[in-house]
């Protein structure tokens, strides 16, 4: 078994060659987490900007179809969120909001 400190010059000469080499590579697998955890991150964000758009979406499209465009609009806007469009077909609005860089679709239906 080889191990450094022996006496033989050829020997000393390897273990100071390999003295170090686990630096790079730990540095190498450091970097690698640190993408992985800022790509889980960036995800995590942009799951929940989706899903705070579709919640806003919600929101204004029951509130279109009880109170209207006005009461949706504000709604949205209570929410973060911008109103888009608003879209009334016989009793079912559909709303389209806008939450940062996402867009979210919802309709609501007027049922007595």
């Amino acid at each position: 078994m080889f191990r450094c400190g022996s006496v033989r010059h050829d020997s000393a000469l390897r273990c100071r060659q390999e003295a170090g080499q686990i630096v790079p590579m730990a540095a190498l697998i450091l970097a690698i987490v640190m993408l992985i955890g800022l790509l889980v991150v960036g995800l995590g964000l942009q799951v929940d900007e989706r899903a705070r758009a579709q919640s806003a979406a919600d929101a204004a499209a029951l509130a279109g179809a009880t109170e209207g465009e006005d009461v949706a609009g504000s709604v949205s806007e209570a929410n973060g969120a911008e109103l888009e469009s608003f879209v009334v077909r016989g009793s079912e609005v559909e709303v389209v909001v806008r939450y940062g860089e996402e867009r979210a679709t919802a309709r609501a239906r007027r049922q007595w």
